[in-house]
């Protein structure tokens, strides 16, 4: 039996990730588990800069970045109940999940 766990999740849609945090909580919340979170984690910013034209102009370039936010929720004194109904947890598609028995 776990007595604490950490959820990470990462996702592209900061809009979709707090809606996912927030239905963690709920769901452990509603298991009798003690929370700490959903915490913000530090955006990760992937940067790209190709050139415009191959030969000519090399100074004309164009950045792409792509950003990956981050949440963290910690879930005290878990329970074989809490892990189930994390379990039956539906996330939507494009959020990335990994948890961590502390």
């Amino acid at each position: 039996m776990a007595s604490k766990l950490r959820i990470y999740l990462n996702a592209y849609d900061h809009k979709l990730l707090d809606q996912s945090a927030a239905k963690i909580a709920d769901v452990a919340k509603k298991s009798g588990a003690e929370i700490a979170g959903p915490m913000p984690l530090p955006t990760k910013i992937k940067k790209h800069t190709v050139l415009r034209s191959v030969h000519v102009n090399k100074s004309s370039r164009e950045q792409f970045e792509m950003r990956v936010h981050r949440r963290m929720v910690e879930i005290k004194d878990a329970t074989q109940k809490t892990i189930s109904s994390l379990t039956a947890v539906n996330l939507p598609a494009g959020v990335g999940i990994e948890i961590k028995q502390v």
